[in-house]
């Protein structure tokens, strides 16, 4: 019998008629009926075998003789210990489906488990609907287990080309939040998520528990974990294995769960049969109570407990050696089965025990039994779920431009953004969501709150009220979300400190994995973009110190295809506004958005703005001398505070060189800079030199690293003529001038690059460029020594620099 923790049963009077269908029989024995037990166990048992074969066959696949060296794949692909569990699993699904059309995702935490999703994908026909050479019969199920792990055959991980996957199965960890978000705004929604014991022990799982802490059940639906605890990692034991069932019962009691374990193999097909239908009917009631205005206060969502021995029904052991119910069943339980007799004979004994001449007809397809237990409508398939590949709905976006603000004012980006956020949520109640660590007052995007609040429903003043921002400070649940919200068809929003976005890089980085293989199918429509708002920058982060100092996210996004990363760097507010409207429409991309918080100058009006966003970069010829014809130098600010720096650098040079021509360049969107079209917005070389010029000294005053800018500029014409200064890991609890001074990205060093590159070129700049350098670099010492002093920046440090 399972272990229970429940809330009292709902009175069956109050219920509707899809609640009561998943009633759960208290006696477990003889739960399912004799056809059903019989359907699932030939299901699993051609799952299984299919899974095996997988591994190792790459010829006589279904055992039409007895197996030879000749038969093993030369290289032993695959992890076999987590199938047979998710297989199991899988199989229940199908029923409970079939029986109730119930929505529901798989999402499978032990990413290295593809075998067995693949296999259930096969039997239920919904790998051929998407790769049509798949067939359900002998020469699909041939191509099937013998292009497995090969070239042009399906990875030993799930990814993009997995039907039905909404999350990438090669880093562990993020398969729970990604759950949750998937089911926000999705009412009807289950995800059945899986998370691995070994998983479990990750991170971004650890605190993705709560996430049901933040599921308004009115509005959203539900996820259904189901720890696998098979007891070992890749050559250790996990920590739940090592756990009893009372400590994992108060463990997931203490996160706020209904527990029910499944451990009784004599029973397990009952068991888990009766567990799901158990869990479903708490999820109805939930669901129920909220729908109908009397959400139940801190409800106990279920999870499900099952433990098995990882491996079962592999080899038991092989030179005396354990290897079903050990971490020798993790991978390959045979890895020398292509050499050794002693393993092939194994190999063979075990594939034998599943009978595939009883699963599988001449055709090679599966017998009858096998496909009872299937859903009948292929959309209800776990595979063929359009929120996996065919679930986008676009926002309705409120034009920016009437949200612009006035040209030569001082403005916080980010409180004009959050008023256009809040316009955002309002047309978009049902398909909008900010998900923010904790920071979105702190960033100042909170103008959101005049028409919306959070939504974490534990919070008294928060829950059942449709919140669209979920504040939870955890970087990486808020990035899982936002993961799962955009892959089945709605838009999010990540918000965070500049310095901590890095916390999430791999998972960012994994995501990227997906969408290029996802855009490289011929079935997975277009979803909506990652965006980030990268604010509370270095620049002004003073106030925090060095550990709040670091831009090092932008290298992680440039290092993604350039087929699907865009970075902008907008320099004012109304070219912000333009670019988050961009964003929030794009698709496919992963989109970030660097910008401040403080209020900086408005150098541009929204028309203009428009312009400069649109070409990605544009001579600004208020800052620049003869509007930019025929310069000495050019000097190109990327960043709100280090173009501040730039027009200010172009100002004093006005003044104290007369006879030097600057030309003033701002770059918002930093993949133009990219040579060669090796990126789809590269900038032409012709369109480069008529920014840039074809020989002038270029000096880029950047915002991130400046071996990340030199990269990107690498095979562009001129090289040698091209000096850039950023971020250098230089900074404290300082000034806001004082961070540029110590990474040499000031005014001052701005102007000492300006006179070093044109003196070769303009004689007079070069008869007084020694004394004004040494000017510059005096007034570095002067200001700093002013810092240290009065713990403050000059004043007019800030002033808009005057051209008059």
């Amino acid at each position: 019998m399972s272990s229970i923790l429940s809330n009292p049963p709902p009175d069956p009077s109050n219920l509707p008629d899809n609640v009561l269908q998943y009633s759960v029989k208290l006696k477990v024995e003889g739960f399912l009926s004799p056809e059903d037990l019989c359907s699932i166990r030939l299901f699993t048992r051609a799952a299984n075998y299919i899974a095996a074969a997988m591994i190792f066959l790459r010829d006589n696949v279904l055992l039409e003789r007895r197996l030879a060296f000749t038969d093993i794949k030369p290289r032993l692909l695959g992890h076999w210990g987590t199938c047979p569990g998710l297989v199991m699993i899988y199989a229940q699904l199908n029923r409970i489906i079939r029986n109730t059309g119930l929505d529901a995702l798989f999402v499978v935490g032990p990413g290295h488990g593809a075998p067995a999703v693949l296999s259930c994908l096969w039997l239920e026909n919904s790998l051929a609907a998407f790769f049509p050479q798949y067939t359900r019969d002998y020469k699909g199920l041939r191509k099937l287990i013998t292009h497995f792990s090969v070239p042009s055959g399906f990875p030993s991980h799930i990814n993009a080309e997995t039907p039905g996957a909404i999350h990438e199965g090669g880093e562990l960890g993020y398969a729970l939040s990604v759950s949750f978000g998937a089911v926000m705004d999705n009412p009807d929604l289950v995800a059945v998520c899986v998370v691995g014991d070994g998983e479990a022990e990750t991170g971004p799982t650890a605190t993705a528990w709560h996430g049901f802490k933040y599921i308004d059940p009115a509005e959203s639906g539900a996820v259904l974990p189901i720890v696998h605890v098979n007891g070992f990692k890749i050559s250790e034991r996990t920590i739940y294995g090592v756990m009893d069932d009372k400590e994992i019962t108060a463990l997931f009691t203490g996160y706020g769960y209904q527990v029910r374990i499944v451990s009784n193999l004599s029973m397990v097909e009952h068991d888990l049969a009766a567990s799901l239908e158990w869990a479903l009917a708490e999820i109805q009631k939930i669901q129920f109570a909220a729908r109908r205005g009397q959400p139940i206060v801190k409800p106990r969502w279920p999870v499900i407990i099952l433990r098995t021995p990882k491996g079962l029904s592999g080899p038991k052991a092989i030179h005396g050696q354990l290897i079903e119910g050990s971490f020798h069943s993790h991978q390959v339980p045979l890895p020398r089965a292509a050499t050794s007799q002693e393993e092939l004979d194994a190999l063979q004994q075990w594939l034998q025990s599943y009978d595939p001449k009883q699963l599988f007809l001449e055709d090679g397809s599966p017998i009858k039994e096998i496909l009872d237990i299937l859903p009948q409508l292929e959309e209800k398939k776990l595979g063929q779920r359009r929120e996996a590949y065919r679930a986008y709905t676009p926002l309705h976006l409120p034009d920016w431009l009437p949200n612009g603000v006035e040209k030569n004012t001082q403005q916080s980006c980010m409180k004009v953004v959050g008023k256009y956020l809040k316009e955002v949520i309002k047309q978009n109640p049902r398909s909008f969501r900010i998900f923010s660590p904790d920071e979105l007052v702190s960033n100042k995007l909170d103008e959101v709150f005049d028409v919306t609040g959070r939504n974490f429903q534990w919070d008294p003043d928060s829950r059942a009220h449709g919140g669209r921002v979920i504040e939870i400070l955890s970087e990486h649940t808020c990035q899982g979300m936002l993961q799962g919200y955009t892959i089945t068809g709605r838009t999010g929003l990540f918000p965070s400190y500049e310095a901590f976005l890095g916390i999430v890089h791999t998972m960012m980085v994994q995501y990227g994995k997906f969408m290029k293989m996802a855009l490289e199918t011929t079935w997975h429509e277009p979803c909506g973009s990652l965006n980030y708002i990268e604010t509370s920058t270095w620049t002004r982060q003073e106030h925090n110190g060095f550990s709040h100092q670091n831009p090092s996210f932008i290298g992680a996004v440039l290092n993604l295809k350039p087929r699907i990363a865009r970075v902008y760097l907008p320099p004012d507010a109304n070219c912000f506004l333009s670019t988050i409207a961009h964003c929030l429409r794009a698709k496919n991309y992963v989109n970030l958005m660097v910008g401040s918080k403080q209020p900086t100058p408005v150098w541009l009006s929204p028309e203009e703005a428009d312009r400069h966003c649109i070409a990605g970069a544009s001579v600004w010829k208020f800052a620049s001398i003869d509007d930019g014809v025929n310069p000495d130098v050019v000097l190109a600010g990327i960043g709100v505070e280090v173009t501040f720096e730039v027009i200010a650098a172009a100002a004093l040079l006005r003044k104290h060189a007369p006879a030097l021509r600057v030309r003033v360049v701002n770059v918002t969107d930093l993949m133009i800079l990219s040579a060669g079209g090796a990126h789809p917005h590269s900038l032409s070389d012709e369109a480069f030199d008529s920014l840039f010029t074809n020989d002038k000294p270029v000096h880029f005053n950047y915002h991130g690293y400046p071996i990340e800018l030199r990269g990107l500029l690498y095979g562009r014409p001129g090289q040698q003529r091209v000096t850039i200064q950023g971020y250098n890991e230089e900074g404290t609890t300082t000034s806001p001038f004082d961070m540029m001074l110590s990474n040499q990205t000031s005014r001052y060093d701005v102007a000492v690059a300006a006179l070093r590159g044109s003196v070769s070129s303009n004689p007079r700049v070069a008869v007084d460029a020694h004394g004004l350098i040494s000017y510059f670099k005096h007034r570095v010492q002067v200001d700093k020594r002013y810092i240290r002093e009065h713990a403050r920046d000059p004043d007019g440090t800030y002033d808009t620099p005057s051209f008059d």
